[in-house]
């Protein structure tokens, strides 16, 4: 049990770096740059936790963002928890505004996204993300048991769930607070910035997307970036897009003083207004 536990632990940290550091901060946001092999290691790492095509996951992501919380975001909880958790995945295909051609032309350059993609088509690319997941679990199974195999699948699973959750807790003002006047819903969830090594701060996030630190405050964890950081120091990661809450506070000087001089039972209040506004 201890063996299968620390297996997992390992794995869950593997895949969720993929998701946070790979396809999130590095390939979605270019917050930063790095050797290619690095950055295949951590985008296999999301890959292997099912989360599709980094091209796919990129294009959603970035119109996202341009789109947020309004009717073309592919999903925003305002237009239901279903469709915004996992039912905007069973769409056919991409929609108008959305086109990788023209949004996701730094990825398309590389051939392996580019064959990952699968030409655009949403079946067959979602179908060989799961068809080489369980594939490289069953080598795992073959070569070192099936502890392994299972922790890491099951770990895979768990992460999966992290984006996918995210995208729904982290847009609902009641569940998190707002430090800064982003035009959108989304509010920072510590529990859920732990769970997603550092996403959960998903206002600050929204109010400097580039930045490849999103925990701003000094009690804000941000394991992602204490990673990003660790790698620039010994030369494999350069380019560091960062922002700070001091710099922050001067682009959004209101919303956050505001918040900074509310007792803490009106904050949450005072973020939800904020977000309506």
């Amino acid at each position: 049990m201890t063996e299968f536990i620390v297996l997992f632990l390992l794995f869950y940290t593997w895949h969720a770096l993929g998701v946070t550091i790979g396809y999130h901060r590095l390939l979605s946001h270019r917050s930063f740059s790095c050797p290619k092999f690095i950055e295949y290691f951590f985008v296999l790492g999301g890959y292997l936790a099912f989360e599709g095509s980094p091209i796919w996951w990129t294009a959603i992501h970035r119109a996202h963002h341009k789109h947020s919380d309004t009717a073309l975001d592919p999903h925003s909880p305002r237009f239901g928890l279903k469709q915004a958790h996992m039912g905007w995945l069973t769409a056919a295909g991409y929609p108008e505004h959305i086109c990788p051609e023209t949004q996701t032309k730094d990825l398309l350059k590389d051939p392996i996204y580019k064959f990952l993609e699968q030409g655009g088509s949403w079946k067959r690319a979602h179908s060989l993300v799961f068809l080489i997941g369980l594939t490289v679990r069953a080598v795992i199974w073959l070569c070192f048991g099936w502890v392994p195999a299972l922790a890491s699948l099951l770990a895979g699973f768990a992460v999966l769930q992290i984006p996918l959750m995210l995208n729904v807790i982290c847009h609902i003002p009641k569940l998190g607070y707002k430090t800064y006047a982003s035009k959108d819903d989304s509010v920072n969830v510590w529990w859920v910035a732990i769970l997603a090594m550092g996403e959960g701060w998903h206002n600050n996030h929204h109010a400097s997307p580039g930045s490849a630190k999103t925990g701003m405050r000094w009690w804000e964890l941000d394991v992602s970036w204490l990673i990003i950081k660790s790698l620039s120091k010994v030369g494999l990661c350069r380019n560091l897009n960062v922002t700070s809450h001091a710099r922050m506070m001067k682009q959004m000087p209101q919303a956050a003083l505001v918040l900074d001089s509310m007792p803490k039972h009106r904050k949450a209040h005072r973020s939800k207004a904020m977000v309506r506004s």
